[in-house]
């Protein structure tokens, strides 16, 4: 049995996984980047290393310095939990070359899973039907062309190595490959980064938690449906997946066991399907690492997942999976705002309180006072919920994210909630993956952009009071520039109350993402993101409206266009730099 593991991640995954290497009697030691040094994850381990910087690469994506330090602590195995360096063969055989056992699938086995384009191939292989699509990169438009021709529209494109949902642009008709041709085919471009597949318009999102040890033995723990999605990322995911059509589960669970068979793999693993409204099951993807909402299937099961990664890498037998009793959801509380088209944003927590009571279960990695920081991803919690069966955890959802209690930044809590309520979830459950943007979202009563306070601020956006009104109890939250004094010390007359809730469309502030633009032509990033593409150069000269960058946030691509004709001066950010929001971009010089 391994004894000390270092954990290569922060917030709440950190926290979960430490929790668990408690639990097993085993030493935990963490890492973090200069902004989490007083994260509660941090507070849990045993020991914990400064990795001495504060962006992505200079931290939780330092392979090195990572390495250094588990040898400097003494581990004898990593867990790299999800995203960062999970999904890495490189690292994942780094690790193993210097002694250390890495809690994961070997790199050989995340080299044929982790590149789309690979995992098609190797879904052939195993006798698994993907998506209809291409098994090789784009190679020119006229290819696209004929893929639409043969399959007829919607078709998509995707990243070969977008994972989680990246990278994803669909294409309806003939001007859509026209602007995909403008956009990744011209200077700077990179069309060879993406293959076709035909699009699936009404599917559901379902999948299989899976393990295999290295004495042979493969398991399903348990199934799991993740179709209410927004931008191809998840915000509720359930298990075991519902409303499944005869033969489906048996699809599914046939089609892993041969992935994991083909690819020889040893870990933990989630094999991934469209579900078509015919009946028709294809093969998606397999995420070679520890899945964000892994937790709905310890619910329904009792398993503990990260103590069978850890069993798992120390040569141990699976053990033997429970049959599943009950229904368990998961509700992903991030810092994004429902009013601003669920962009991140960024404030200091001033009021917390999570729900409790029977079936409740919370992994976060914040807590009141803590500042959300637009360095890194802007999930702050899970909220899983369990019950005897759907219908009553749909109820005690509910009743949770009613108790739950984050003021000084934006949460999809209330968006949450309304999706729950919704005949097409809580009845028919008649939800695909683009049911969010194509049904829900049109006819959402939404708020107003959150107007909440910037990191390091200690005011807060809004405020909440009780007051008793007719001899009935209300509470009552109100933004802060009610609260405002003039200067003799009586309260100021109250501003001009603000829209506080919206319906039907959205506001052109909250979804335009235009970059703002300053008297000498610096243009500013609208939110935080992730520089894509630099599509120009010092120098060069721009009409209005040619794409300068390309901007990532929470896989919705921002596109930052010319405002005017003119040169391109100065360019003040790198491909891949993660920024905040309002960071100078590029200056342009206009024409006169």
């Amino acid at each position: 049995m391994l004894s000390t593991i270092l954990v290569a991640n922060r917030g709440e995954i950190a926290a979960r996984i430490i929790r668990t290497v408690h639990d097993m009697g085993l030493r935990a030691v963490a890492v973090y980047a200069d902004q989490d040094i007083d994260s509660p994850a941090i507070g849990l381990a045993d020991e914990a290393y400064a990795l001495g910087g504060a962006t992505i690469s200079e931290t939780y994506l330092n392979g090195d310095r990572i390495l250094e330090i588990a040898k400097q602590a003494g581990a004898d195995a990593i867990h790299p939990g999800y995203g960062f360096l999970s999904e890495v063969p490189e690292f994942a055989d780094a690790v193993a070359e210097a002694g250390i056992a890495w809690i994961g699938p070997k790199g050989s086995t995340i080299t044929q899973l982790g590149d789309k384009i690979g995992a098609r191939r190797t879904a052939h292989a195993a006798g698994v039907s993907p998506v209809p699509g291409t098994n090789d990169p784009v190679k020119s438009v006229e290819e696209i062309r004929s893929f639409a021709s043969a399959h007829g529209f919607p078709i998509v494109a995707k990243r070969s190595d977008g994972g989680g949902g990246r990278g994803i642009v669909v294409l309806r008709s003939e001007a859509d490959v026209d602007e995909f041709e403008a956009r990744y085919g011209g200077k700077g471009g990179d069309l060879g980064a993406y293959f076709l597949e035909k699009f699936v318009e009404s599917a559901r999102h379902v999948e299989t938690q899976c393990m295999a040890d290295s004495h042979g033995n493969f398991a399903v723990v348990s199934t799991r449906d993740c179709s209410v999605q927004r931008r191809n990322q998840k915000l509720i995911e359930e298990a075991p997946s519902p409303f499944m059509p005869t033969g489906a589960e048996e699809t599914m669970r046939a089609w892993s066991e041969s992935l994991f068979r083909q690819t020889d793999y040893v870990g933990l693993g989630t094999c991934e399907f469209l579900l078509d409204s015919d009946g028709s099951v294809y093969f998606l993807e397999v995420n070679p690492r520890l899945q964000v909402e892994h937790t709905v299937s310890e619910e329904v099961t009792g398993l503990d997942l990260v103590a069978e990664q850890i069993r798992i890498a120390s040569g141990e037998e699976l053990s033997p999976v429970p049959e599943v009793r009950g229904h368990s959801i998961e509700l992903r509380i991030t810092s994004e705002d429902p009013g601003a088209d669920l962009v991140p944003t960024a404030g200091t927590i001033s009021a917390l309180e999570w729900p409790t009571g029977h079936g409740i279960r919370v992994e976060t990695g914040v807590r009141i006072g803590d500042t959300v920081s637009p360095d890194f991803d802007s999930m702050i919690a899970k909220l899983i919920v369990t019950g005897p069966d759907r219908p009553t955890t749909i109820a005690r959802c509910l009743r949770a994210l009613k108790e739950l209690t984050i003021e000084g930044i934006a949460t999809p809590k209330d968006l949450l909630a309304s999706v729950l309520r919704h005949d097409d979830f809580a009845k028919d459950f008649t939800v695909g993956t683009r049911w969010m943007e194509t049904k829900y979202l049109p006819n959402a009563d939404l708020p107003a952009p959150f107007a909440g306070n910037q990191p390091g601020d200690n005011g807060d956006a809004r405020r909440s009071f009780v007051a008793e009104i007719d001899g009935k109890r209300h509470s009552i939250s109100l933004p802060a520039e009610f609260f405002a004094f003039s200067g003799n010390g009586h309260p100021a007359a109250p501003a001009r109350p603000q829209q506080l809730r919206r319906t039907g469309g959205r506001s052109a502030a909250a979804t335009t993402g235009a970059a703002a633009v300053a008297a000498d032509g610096v243009l500013s990033a609208p939110i935080q993101s992730i520089v894509v593409r630099i599509a120009v150069e010092v120098g060069q000269k721009v009409e209005k409206g040619d794409v300068l960058l390309v901007l990532e946030s929470m896989k919705m691509e921002k596109y930052v266009h010319a405002p005017s004709a003119g040169t391109v001066s100065e360019i003040y950010v790198s491909q891949a730099q993660n920024i905040p929001a309002h960071t100078p971009l590029i200056k342009l010089e206009e024409d006169q």
